[in-house]
């Protein structure tokens, strides 16, 4: 007999130099494999749904915490006599969700502080990058305009506020100049820290191939420094949103926004809407937050892949 042996059958053995191999039956009719593509949507997906999931949690239960909060001072706290102060969250949104006299014109002066609030963020990002660039390419620049950036940045607003509404007025124009006072220091100093970031020995190889000031800045100092612009875009669009609210509540020609709104009703102890107009305001502050962090993760994450955000 041979020292070669063939062994067949159901589990589809064989046998090569007296070592057997089994290998599965294969089931003709069974659905082919999902490719690899889809395979990989997939995973994306779950991980953007964890992903959600984990960033709404600390929300929820910050949510849940004001909440009780709230009830707890408005009915243990405050005696009834004096519970107008803190009306508790049910009577805020019964009174006032339901009631189109309160709610269309704070939606209406929401839109107007949307409006300033946005051409205030463009305004600092232009001029921001603008005077970074600048101070970047020129020592002497960054000498000479550095001091001005900082003492915008330190000058209390409040103390601007009178003569910018001297020198433009009290409308839509003053309440932009204050958004951009504001939000400009944040894309300068990051804009000009990504600038001045970019790797040495990459500027050494510029500098051996005898690049322009021009080249330099547009193939090496601009795109190290995205993460740093994006960063100050995330911070710069927050403040553009406090810009707003408070040029509404100091200039009062023109369309009211929603700090006209605020003011009036703390004038007037107008309680409920005064609350929900707070409300408003900080679902808007977070919604401009979120929005602008979630444009710098993906972008920053799409071109800067190893970088931890």
């Amino acid at each position: 007999m041979s020292d070669h042996t063939l062994i067949t059958g159901s589990n589809n053995a064989s046998s090569t130099d007296g070592v057997i191999t089994r290998t599965a039956p294969i089931d003709i009719d069974a659905p082919p494999p999902p490719p690899v593509a889809t395979v990989n949507a997939d995973r994306s997906a779950r991980r953007a749904a964890r992903a959600a999931r984990e960033r709404a949690f600390p929300l929820l239960t910050a949510l849940v915490g004001i909440i009780a909060v709230w009830y707890s001072i408005s009915y243990l706290l405050l005696t009834e006599s004096r519970r107008f102060l803190l009306p508790p969250p049910h009577e805020v949104f019964l009174e006032t969700l339901g009631n189109p006299q309160i709610l269309g014109p704070m939606l209406a002066a929401l839109g107007q502080t949307t409006m300033v609030a946005l051409i205030g963020l463009t305004l600092a990002v232009l001029i921001g990058m603008g005077w970074a660039i600048l101070m970047s390419q020129w020592k002497i620049a960054e000498r000479v305009l550095y001091p001005y950036a900082v003492i915008l940045q330190t000058i209390p607003i409040l103390a601007l506020t009178p003569l910018i509404g001297i020198w433009m007025g009290y409308g839509i124009p003053a309440r932009v100049a204050v958004c951009v006072i504001i939000a400009v220091f944040p894309m300068i100093s990051n804009t000009l820290f990504g600038l001045q970031s970019a790797d040495p020995s990459a500027h050494d190889l510029f500098t051996l191939k005898k690049a322009s000031k021009w080249q330099r800045l547009t193939k090496l100092q601009l795109p190290a420094a995205i993460p740093s612009i994006f960063t100050g875009l995330r911070n710069a669009a927050g403040l553009s949103v406090v810009g707003a609210i408070v040029g509404d509540f100091f200039f009062q020609q023109g369309s009211q926004g929603i700090g006209g709104l605020l003011r009036t009703y703390t004038l007037r102890l107008n309680m409920e809407p005064l609350f929900l107009a707070i409300i408003l305001t900080a679902l808007f502050g977070i919604i401009v937050f979120s929005v602008f962090a979630a444009l710098d993760r993906a972008v920053v994450g799409r071109l800067f892949g190893s970088r931890q955000r």
